[in-house]
């Protein structure tokens, strides 16, 4: 296991495998590096680095939960490449881990290559700020990983029809720990409180400023066919915005797309064709 300690002193894990051009790899909101197992095989020619946000996976928390916030966490991903000697990465971001990439083109265009936006864009579905709301913090009714999967298939069903049940158990693990006690969250449940106060507070930046700044960047957008994330409306005005953004939409998947779909993959070879 790999860790590098913050400008303000948090540990964080991340992972760095293979060779050849990097690959940044941000995962969402209460994700972590493990999401990328689904693609990772198919990026076997790449230098593949994940990288924990404070307060998910195995980095540590924050007891100061407003540090959760994209200016924040994008200046760890940031001293995670000074920490590896890396000058320049294409970003593969999903979800929240977008929006880091976004942030990062607006703060530090140098340090990138390309970017990739894995069902995120520069405005969130109403819809889909509900739903998070209303699970972020909490822990699953189920007891085990195995019930875990069992319950995301069925809620998940309309979106992501006909996924088969092993693929949810690997999810489940990815997100949830088997504890005596039951599962326990894989991130801080302070997140939700987070959440609450920066949009109390009106301390979310306007992300249509940060996505004009990835305009002298290769772009790529994997959008879910059933996202309530990634609105189709919000997908084409952000094409209009940018016209060479390469844009893909995955069928019969919601918010995310695992990003092992044949849709995905050629979208992200398409833009590391672009960054060659």
């Amino acid at each position: 296991m790999s860790f590098f300690t913050t400008s303000d002193g948090k540990r964080l894990h991340y992972t760095d495998t293979g060779s050849g051009r990097p690959l940044l790899c941000l995962a969402g909101l209460t994700r972590n590096g493990l999401d990328f197992s689904f693609v990772a095989p198919h990026l076997s020619d790449l230098r593949l680095i994940t990288l924990d946000s404070r307060g998910r996976g195995q980095s540590d928390n924050d007891p100061d939960y407003m540090n959760y916030n994209v200016i924040r966490e994008g200046r760890d991903a940031i001293e995670l490449l000074d920490h590896l000697g890396i000058d320049k990465v294409t970003i593969l971001g999903t979800s929240r881990g977008g929006l880091l990439a976004m942030a990062l083109a607006a703060s530090h265009p140098e340090r990138l290559t390309g970017v990739i936006l894995n069902d995120i864009g520069p405005v969130v579905g109403a819809q889909g700020i509900a739903r998070i709301m209303d699970y972020v913090g909490k822990l699953p009714r189920a007891r085990t990983l195995d019930q875990a999967a069992t319950d995301m298939q069925a809620a998940l069903e309309p979106e992501f029809p006909g996924v088969p049940i092993e693929v949810w158990r690997r999810q489940a693990g990815y997100q949830y720990a088997e504890t005596g006690d039951g599962l326990a969250l894989r991130y801080d449940g302070n997140l939700h409180k987070a959440l609450l106060e920066q949009a109390a507070t009106g301390a979310t930046p306007d992300m249509w400023m940060f996505f004009e700044a990835l305009a002298k960047l290769p772009l790529a957008v994997i959008r879910g066919a059933n996202s309530d994330i990634l609105c189709h409306d919000t997908l084409t005005e952000m094409q209009r915005r940018h016209p060479g953004l390469i844009a893909a939409e995955v069928p019969d998947r919601g918010h995310p797309p695992f990003l092992d779909e044949p849709e995905a993959l050629d979208a992200i070879r398409a833009l590391l064709e672009q960054t060659a």
